[in-house]
C-alpha cells in the first residue's frame, strides 16, 4: 500500500516529499485514506479540526482501540514518516480479519492533519487542537511563507475554520491509541530488533528569533555603517551549538527567513527557528533562556519563563530587547511524556512474548505524546531504521521490518480488543 502513495507530492529533482497540510498533495492523501476505508467498509468521519477517522464497530456505544499516524511529511523528508503508520493500520486490520477475529471493541484508524507542521510552524497541529492544547484564535492567525491564515487556507479546501478547537466528542471514542512510527535513531538496529515499543518522549520546542536591521546596498554601505541582522543570528547559531554540547541537548537551526531576500542587499531581518529537545526539561529551557539573554534579545522575565515551564504553546513574545537585540516568541512546547507504564508493558510482551521488545526513549515529538499528555492511554511501536536516518529523502526501512511491524500492530490491536 506504499507503493500508491509514492508519487503524491514528491520532488523528481530530489526524491523527497513535498506534502504540506492543506495542499493539493495533502488533499489527494485524504481522498487516499477515504478510499482505504471504503474498501474495508469502515465509517468514516472528519472531525472538526480535518483529522480523519475510519471505524470498525460504533464507537458512540463504547470507547474504541485506535490506531494510525499521519500523512503530512516536513519539506524533501522521506516515504515512512507517518504514512507507514497508517498503511500499517489498515494492514493490521486486514490480519486481523483474515484471522476471523471479531473485536469486542471498536476498532479505529486515524490520519490526524498536520503533524509535523511544516506549513504553519506549529508541530501536531490536528492533535493539539483536538485535545484543547492550542487554543483556536492563535491556530487559526498562523500563517504560511505566502501569508495566507490558517483560517484562509481550511477555507479555500472547503472546510469550517471556525469550528475548530477541543472536541470532547471525538475524544470520547479514543479508550485506547497506539502509534505506529519508523524510528527516528538507530536504537533498534543496537538492539538488533525489527520493532520496540516506546518508553517516553523528550521535552522539545520551537522558538522564533526575528533580528531586525536595516536594509541597505551590499556595494555601496561602509562596513562601519551597517546594521546587519546576519551577523547576530550567526552568532546565535553558533552559541546554540556550544550551549547545547555543554547542557547536553540538542539544537538546530533549521529554518531561516532572510527579508528582502536580495543577493546584493544587506537583510533588514532574519527570522530564524530554533529546535531544541533534550532528556532534561529544565536545560532545554535553560539554553533558550541562554541565548535570549546572550544575544541582547533577554531580560530577567524571559530567564524566568524559559526555565519555569510557564510558557506553552500561546506563550506571547518572550521578550523584545529595546537595544537592538532579537525579539524571541516560543511557538510550541512540549514538556516530558512518559507513556503509560502498564500498556507499554503490555504491548512488549505481547510482541516479544518470552523476550520482551526494546523499550526505548525518543527525541521526536509524535501526535501520541499529545494525547498521552491530555490523559488517553497511549502507546507507540517503533520499526526499525537501518541508518537513523530521518525527515530525509534518505530515510528508509526494510520491507521485512515494515512487515514484522504489522504484525505486532495486529497482535496488540488483537489483545486491546479483547
Amino acid at each position: 500500500m506504499l507503493e500508491p502513495l509514492a508519487h503524491i507530492g514528491r520532488d523528481p529533482a530530489t526524491g523527497g516529499y513535498l506534502r504540506d497540510a492543506w495542499s493539493d498533495a495533502d488533499m489527494e492523501l485524504r481522498e487516499w485514506f477515504a478510499g482505504e476505508a471504503a474498501r474495508r467498509g469502515l465509517d468514516l468521519r472528519e472531525d472538526r479540526n480535518g483529522n480523519l477517522w475510519a471505524w470498525w464497530g460504533d464507537p458512540s456505544r463504547r470507547p474504541g482501540v485506535v490506531t494510525g499516524s499521519h500523512l503530512d511529511s516536513v519539506r524533501q523528508g522521506g516515504a515512512f514518516d507517518g504514512p507507514l503508520g497508517v498503511v500499517s493500520a489498515f494492514a493490521a486490520l486486514d490480519i486481523m480479519k483474515n484471522r476471523e477475529i471479531v473485536p469486542d471493541r471498536p476498532l479505529g484508524v486515524v490520519c490526524f492533519t498536520d503533524e509535523e507542521g511544516a506549513r504553519f510552524g506549529v508541530p501536531c497541529m490536528g492533535s493539539r487542537l483536538l485535545t484543547g492544547v492550542l487554543s483556536p484564535d492563535r491556530a487559526l492567525g498562523l500563517t504560511d511563507d505566502d501569508g495566507a491564515t490558517l483560517a484562509e487556507v481550511m477555507t479555500r479546501a472547503g472546510r469550517r475554520p471556525h469550528d475548530v478547537g477541543r472536541d470532547d466528542e471525538t475524544l470520547a471514542t479514543v479508550g485506547t491509541f497506539v502509534e505506529l512510527h519508523v524510528e527516528q535513531g538507530k536504537g533498534l538496529v543496537d538492539h538488533d530488533r525489527p520493532v520496540g515499543v516506546a518508553a517516553s518522549i523528550w521535552p522539545h520546542g520551537r522558538w522564533r528569533f526575528d533580528f531586525s536591521g536595516r536594509a541597505d546596498h551590499a556595494g555601496t554601505t561602509r562596513l562601519a555603517d551597517r546594521d546587519d541582522p546576519m551577523l547576530p543570528f550567526a552568532r546565535v547559531v553558533l552559541a546554540a551549538r556550544e550551549a547545547a554540547e555543554r547542557r547536553g541537548v540538542v539544537a538546530t537551526v533549521g529554518k531561516v527567513r532572510v527579508s528582502p531576500g536580495n543577493a546584493n542587499a544587506i537583510p533588514g531581518l532574519v527570522s530564524a527557528w530554533l529546535d531544541v529537545r533534550g532528556a532534561d526539561e529544565r536545560a532545554v529551557r535553560a539554553l533558550v533562556a541562554e541565548l535570549a539573554r546572550t544575544s541582547g534579545g533577554g531580560d530577567p522575565g524571559v530567564a524566568e519563563l524559559a526555565t519555569s515551564g510557564g510558557g506553552g504553546p500561546d506563550t506571547a513574545e518572550l521578550a523584545r530587547s529595546s537595544g537592538g537585540g532579537p525579539s524571541v516568541r516560543e511557538e510550541s512546547w512540549t514538556p516530558t511524556v512518559e507513556f503509560d507504564a502498564a500498556l507499554r508493558d503490555r504491548l512488549a510482551k505481547v510482541i516479544g512474548g518470552d523476550t520482551p521488545a526494546p523499550v526505548l526513549p525518543t527525541g521526536a515529538g509524535h501526535d501520541a505524546g499529545i494525547l498521552a499528555a491530555a490523559g488517553v492511554p497511549s502507546a507507540m511501536l517503533f520499526v526499525r531504521n537501518p541508518t537513523g536516518v530521518s525527515h530525509s529523502p534518505d530515510e528508509h526501512a526494510e520491507r521485512a521490518d515494515c512487515e514484522a511491524g504489522v504484525v505486532a500492530l495486529a497482535d496488540v490491536l488483537e489483545d486491546l480488543c479483547r
